[in-house]
């Protein structure tokens, strides 16, 4: 429990924290301001409202929610290479590895508060832009039936943007730089996504649509070669394919930072 007070503690006084939430948050809100003066007047569906509240940009490699969990992740590490709090007290790997897995869980619970607050914001945005008829407060109403579509894209926007601040921090625990930490989280999905598409149409499957809105850099060039999004979504589903893609990675990464912190005599 020390140990994660200290690091909430040397989270919440880092400036470049509240800068980050900051600008996140204000960017989601201009592009779901964007977004919803783009949108036909009248009923609102359920694909173009969660596109806005989540406020995918196409062509980014990641949601901006994603982006600024990842960007906190890589300082929370990068930080701590730089300015230690703890030299003499985190020697062992023990004692290394519960420091490790304190800023694992304090930035996985700061990425979900950050992924919800964006969606409540863009939520709040979107209502007051578009029109009255859209009803966007019955997509989070567990009676309407659109509640049950929202909700799943909604889900999988929340796990993506906890997945990019853990993989932010463990990217930078290898490399012990917090700039190129990001830089290299930035690039990984516009590595992956192509592999991922490959061996989906090598098995006869395609992006999931409401996993496919979510990872802008493939949505982006499917709008470039313009692709149809409703031929897109054949596999409305996550398959076992899918996940085995996504999850190898991330666990690939975490056992390579257990690795390295076991022959390294500091964090």
């Amino acid at each position: 429990m020390r140990v994660l007070a200290y690091e909430v503690r040397r989270l919440r006084g880092l400036r470049s924290t509240w800068l980050i939430l900051a600008a996140v948050l204000l960017a989601d809100a201009a592009v779901a301001a964007v977004l919803a003066r783009q949108l036909p007047v009248g009923q609102l569906g359920t694909a173009a409202a969660v596109r806005c509240v989540t406020a995918v940009v196409p062509l980014l490699p990641l949601p901006i929610a994603a982006l600024g969990a990842g960007a906190l992740g890589a300082l929370s590490y990068g930080h701590e290479v730089r300015y230690p709090g703890l030299p003499a007290g985190r020697v062992s790997y023990r004692r290394r590895l519960g420091l490790l897995v304190a800023k694992l869980a304090v930035t996985g619970v700061l990425a979900v508060l950050l992924a919800a607050a964006s969606v409540l914001l863009d939520a709040a945005v979107l209502r007051l832009l578009h029109a009255p008829g859209a009803r966007v407060a019955a997509l989070f109403d567990p009676a309407s039936a659109g509640f049950a579509d929202a909700l799943r894209p909604l889900l999988l926007f929340v796990g993506l943007t906890a997945l990019a601040g853990w993989s932010g921090l463990l990217v930078t625990s290898l490399v012990r730089s917090a700039a190129a930490g990001l830089l290299i989280l930035c690039a990984v999905p516009a590595l992956l996504e192509p592999v991922l598409s490959l061996l989906l149409r090598q098995s006869g499957r395609v992006w999931p649509a409401q996993l496919r809105e979510l990872l802008p850099f493939q949505y982006g060039l499917d709008l470039v070669r313009g692709a149809d999004a409703q031929q897109s979504a054949v596999s409305a589903t996550l398959d076992g394919t899918l996940l085995t893609a996504v999850s190898v990675p991330a666990v690939l990464l975490l056992l390579a930072g257990l690795l390295v912190q076991a022959r390294r005599r500091a964090l």
